[in-house]
């Protein structure tokens, strides 16, 4: 008897062990998000930069968005007050910091990466001849500051 319990046990156990990882797996795929990039909701600033939410809202927190700059466009000098990390998906950006020698600028074409730390004074481009696209997340909500204290 003490066996067969042994058994039972052993065996409800090794089914319930085999069963989770695809019980896990069925609950979570409802929570997959699959946003095709012609269904991207682009809103466009007067500036001409064009945002596209991906999650959180930018002007009340941290957010995901993708966000497209006209080809040749130069921000001015501005701040933002929370971390900003990009990837690039397309064209060429460009970032230096206020002090920073022009020399010193690199080239980021897409597959790169970049991280602006808050309050940092810098300058953005798209230096390519085609629009810039780039994945952000920001720790915080948007601003854009270019009323900058000597």
């Amino acid at each position: 008897m003490k066996y067969s319990f042994c058994k039972n046990l052993s065996f409800s156990l090794l089914s319930m062990s085999l069963l989770l990882p695809y019980s896990a797996l069925a609950i979570n795929t409802s929570l997959i998000v699959n946003l095709p990039a012609e269904k991207l909701n682009w809103k466009v600033t007067p500036e001409g930069a064009a945002f596209a939410a991906l999650e959180g809202d930018r002007f009340k927190g941290p957010y995901m968005a993708m966000v497209k700059l006209p080809a040749g466009i130069t921000s001015p000098m501005h701040v933002k007050s929370a971390n900003m990390y990009g990837m690039v998906i397309s064209g060429t950006f460009s970032h230096i910091a206020k002090d920073a020698k022009l020399s010193s600028e690199i080239q980021l074409p897409a597959g790169s990466y970049y991280m602006i730390p808050a309050n940092l004074p810098h300058i953005s481009k798209c230096i390519s001849k085609v629009e810039c696209v780039s994945f952000l997340y920001q720790d915080g909500k948007f601003d854009f500051i270019t009323e900058l204290k000597q």
